[in-house]
């Protein structure tokens, strides 16, 4: 792949954002911009869908942001929560373990679990969303090279056809070609060889109501169902030859190490549909950002799967990302709110990458005693409900300015209900912001939403940090996160504020 830093002269935007790759991490990119108004076309070189399980699982934050696109609900439906983990030891099951089992949904935050859902179904879900908006991946199209100039990127596919748009974002995993073309380091480690096999099979013998889980001193398997399916992942210790290295994983190999580490005859797969191995790869772009292309997913970053954070970083990358394309497209903030994207989800890509070797480490040495199995994984970390973003410039000051947005309830709904869309919303706490909330709704109509909460038992004021009878007002962006906190007195500073977005 090639790119140059010169568009030609008579290049014209054809569309407001190409995203390269219609994985998770695409998708919710294209899904936020799509219904934020902006003109998006997504492509991807695989000639179809994929139906392999992968990424088994968004958590309790990535679950907001499927709420906020309007994604929850079929989400919940073909997810399981809660799932019990049954291990065993010598084929002999010794314990069973609920994921999160002692945790409860509360007002601010609403999901208790994550949901076990195979990425396949992840992606069609997102791809149901997008349809809605009027906008398909383009399946089969493969980006060949492109150039940028001052106005737009040109890239050329490789079947010749050429898209001009303002903005390139790649979302095309780790090996990324538009990671590749922009020069962008990847500094990391990648392990010589594959420690694990995993594929999904059919599985009958076994209780799906568990996720079985055989760990001894020789050998690992683990057999997780999923709701709805006949298939099953299977992750495991790879067989290895005379010379002792690891063998490609296969139906028969999958079957040995079953009936090796479970002593159960009557445990039998069938029908596989796809095998991989895995290999530990912990790497991160030195930059998200170079002109007008963006990198989010895995083409930024790629780390250990402890914690089941791959997916849902990416996701989160992505709404990250899509508002502030959005408002960069549709006029209402000038380019340099841009610049916020890697200075925010940067550091959180150095977070994650750290958080997942210790969250390794722990689970290898954890499964070494009976009864222990990937729980010993979860952290109220891997949630990433308590990600934020104080050191941003976005981060204007007050209580909590940086942080996620709490849900809560207010009047017959919830405060994410209000929040859902492309605005930013402002808060007012008693009846001295209404003023200020009138006054900056009227100004920027286009771009906010005003709420006068109503909080009768005090949830959102203590979640939000303010103080019982206060007046105050609370700036939130599209994303979810508090942008200010302030006085009732505030609201031109506000509206200012939002008017000069990015400049």
């Amino acid at each position: 792949m090639t790119t140059t830093t010169t568009a030609t002269a008579e290049a014209t935007t054809a569309t407001d954002v190409l995203i390269v790759g219609a994985g998770p991490t695409g998708l919710t990119l294209a899904c936020t911009l799509a219904r934020a108004g902006a003109a998006v076309r997504i492509i991807d070189k695989s000639p179809e869908p994929h139906r392999t399980s992968r990424g088994k699982g968004i958590n309790q934050r990535t679950r907001e942001l499927f709420d906020d696109l309007g994604a929850g609900a079929e989400a919940a439906a073909s997810g399981t929560e809660h799932i019990a983990l049954r291990k065993y030891r010598d084929g002999v099951a010794i314990a069973d373990t609920v994921t999160f089992g002692d945790t409860a949904p509360a007002p601010g935050v609403p999901y208790a679990s994550g949901l076990l859902m195979p990425q396949w179904r992840t992606e069609e879900i997102l791809r149901g969303r997008l349809a809605e908006h009027g906008v398909e991946p383009e399946f089969g199209s493969e980006l060949a090279g492109f150039a940028q100039g001052a106005d737009g990127v040109v890239a050329t596919l490789a079947d010749g056809r050429r898209i001009e748009a303002a903005y390139l974002v790649g979302c095309d995993g780790g090996r990324s070609p538009v990671r590749k073309a922009l020069g962008v380091t990847f500094e990391g480690r990648t392990d010589a060889e594959e420690c694990m096999v995993i594929g999904d099979v059919r599985v009958d013998g076994l209780d799906p109501a568990y996720w079985h889980q055989w760990f001894d001193e020789d050998a690992a398997v683990m057999l997780c169902p999923f709701r709805g399916s006949t298939h099953w992942q299977l992750q495991g210790t790879p067989e290895r030859d005379a010379a002792g290295r690891p063998l490609a994983p296969s139906l028969e190999s999958f079957q040995r190490l079953v009936d090796r580490c479970s002593r159960q005859a009557g445990i039998r797969l069938s029908d596989p549909t796809w095998f991989s191995a895995y290999r530990i790869n912990v790497r991160m772009a030195d930059r998200l950002r170079t002109g007008r292309v963006f990198l989010a997913g895995d083409a930024a970053h790629v780390h250990s799967i402890a914690g089941g954070l791959g997916m849902n970083t990416g996701i989160q990358d992505a709404f990250n990302l899509g508002w502030k394309l959005a408002y960069v497209v549709r006029g209402l903030a000038s380019p340099g709110l841009l610049d916020t994207y890697e200075e925010e989800r940067l550091p959180v890509a150095a977070w994650t990458l750290g958080l997942t070797e210790e969250r390794l480490r722990a689970v290898t040495e954890g499964v070494k005693r009976a009864g222990v199995g990937t729980e010993a994984v979860i952290t109220d970390d891997v949630t990433t409900l308590g990600v934020g973003y104080g050191w941003s410039s976005l981060a204007w000051g007050g209580a909590k300015a940086g942080e996620r947005a709490p849900d809560g309830p207010c009047g017959d709904g919830r405060l994410f209900d209000v929040f859902a869309g492309p605005h930013f919303t402002l808060l007012g706490f008693g009846r001295g912001s209404a003023q200020a909330l009138a006054e900056a709704g009227e100004k920027c109509a286009d771009r906010l939403r005003t709420r006068l909460v109503d909080d009768p038992e005090g949830h959102v004021r203590r979640a939000y940090g303010i103080g019982e009878g206060e007046d105050a007002l609370v700036l939130v962006r599209p994303d979810n996160h508090i942008a200010l906190s302030a006085g009732a007195d505030r609201g031109a500073e506000i509206a200012g504020r939002l008017l000069r977005l990015g400049r």
